[in-house]
């Protein structure tokens, strides 16, 4: 990942266009991975954001997983319009090229048969730099049916995830064929990224359903926070690491060799009942995560990457961290948790019929009428990366729905699954060496 500084220039396109390329040098301020609670501490500061306004979409990885975590994000879930292979290839190779321009902060190319006088260009993104767009893309379990004679090409973990006794799954809101997880640091570009990829579908794809995040990293540069108010992020691994390797990119023999060298992502729409938490003492609120609300730190300890002692002991002798707190139950699980918050309102919640439900109230509280808050739809995109989910994703999974005590303030509402290629060379498309 290049670290310099690009100079701005205009290039005339082609077709005569006048475009803006890429690409002031100024920093942009960048945001960590989020998770519904941060797990075990990390010796080290978050990743710092590169100054560069672009972000390469060629080589050897795809770009949007190792990259420091820009400031929005929309995840795109289609499903391919006809069963047959040349149709889905005819799909990701459009979307590469299509991907290829707009990381680059170029016009995107025509689609063929395009008739005179109607472009793909809209103008939209005109004048704006890339603003580090990303566009990752995965395969979902279903592409590997009897649809498309990919069969024998199956990741080994790539199944239906599991169902947990805490989901509280909508369909309109999981599964897919492919994945596109868009992000950059401008809202903008990437609903201007949404609208080049969805021109291109049209006899080759189906929208399935999207997904919009923010996040924001303190301008001290330090780890952002969750809806819950507490800092998210502290135990990812850092990019370059072993750890990070060790946990995140995928070098097994057991793999076919077109994943070799990608990744897994699970993907869950969490919601996070904020109003609920919102009546909870604050030390309720900490011993439920197992970390300090106000700067991040474990119980026992002093400052946010002081490594978790599972062990630590209060002065009556008690347990620091509580037995069911969240970080007890996911600790020493790594992978690379690069979620964001979301916020839709009550027009997801009424879309589906909210009915009110049980809540708890602080001592003292009047007798009122309530403010609809059940109603609310607001929480966490969880994306997390890795390279085993059974040992990384399902296992910590299965021990939070036993008995996390943060499970009565949340519900897993969406739940996706993809394998993600590794990176595209120059002249290639997505999964090539799959689609050979």
């Amino acid at each position: 990942m290049s670290e310099s500084t690009t100079a701005s220039s205009n290039s005339e396109s082609p077709t005569g266009r006048v475009t803006r390329r890429a690409l002031f040098g100024a920093s942009l301020a960048t945001a960590g991975a989020a998770t519904v609670g941060a797990v075990a501490g990390r010796a080290t500061a978050p990743d710092p954001a590169p100054p560069s306004a672009t972000e390469p979409f060629h080589g050897p990885r795809q770009a949007g997983i190792a990259t420091p975590a820009q400031s929005h994000a929309l995840f795109l879930s289609v499903d391919v319009a006809r069963p047959d292979r040349a149709t889905l290839r005819d799909l990701l190779s459009g979307w590469t090229a299509t991907a290829a321009a707009l990381t680059a902060g170029e016009p995107v190319p025509e689609r063929p048969g395009t008739a005179p006088g109607f472009s793909a260009h809209t103008d939209f993104a005109t004048d704006l730099d890339p603003a580090r767009l990303t566009l990752t893309f995965g395969l979902g379990p279903s592409l590997f049916d009897e649809r498309f004679g990919l069969a024998a090409q199956r990741p080994r973990h790539l199944h239906t995830l599991p169902e947990f006794p805490s989901d509280a799954l909508n369909p309109a809101w999981s599964g897919g064929d492919v994945l596109v997880q868009i992000c950059a640091d401008d809202a903008q570009i990437v609903s201007h990224a949404f609208r080049a990829l969805r021109a291109r579908m049209p006899g080759l794809g189906r929208l399935r359903w999207t997904q919009h995040g923010f996040l924001t990293r303190p301008a001290d540069g330090g780890t952002p926070r969750n809806m819950f108010g507490h800092k998210d992020g502290t135990a990812n691994p850092r990019s370059g690491t072993e750890t990070f390797e060790r946990a995140v990119w995928i070098d097994s023999p057991d793999e076919p060799a077109w994943l070799r060298g990608g990744t897994y992502l699970v993907f869950r729409k969490i919601r996070m009942k904020t109003a609920d938490w919102d009546q909870l003492p604050l030390a309720e609120q900490d011993a439920i995560i197992g970390r300090r609300r106000s700067d991040g730190a474990p119980l026992h300890g002093s400052r946010e990457f002081d490594p978790v002692d599972l062990e630590a002991r209060t002065a009556t002798g008690e347990l620091a961290i509580p037995a069911a707190a969240h970080v007890r139950l996911v600790h020493d699980i790594p992978m690379l948790r690069r979620g964001y918050n979301y916020d839709y309102g009550t027009l997801v919640a009424n879309a589906g019929g909210a009915t009110e439900e049980p809540h708890p109230h602080a001592p003292g509280t009047p007798e009122h009428t309530h403010g609809g808050h059940n109603q609310l739809d607001a929480g966490l995109l969880f994306a997390a990366y890795m390279n085993n989910p059974p040992a990384q994703f399902i296992a910590a999974q299965r021990a939070l729905a036993a008995s996390d005590r943060l499970n009565p303030l949340i519900q897993h509402t969406g739940s996706a699954f993809f394998a993600i290629p590794p990176g595209i060379p120059h002249g290639g498309s997505i999964a090539d060496d799959l689609l050979r």
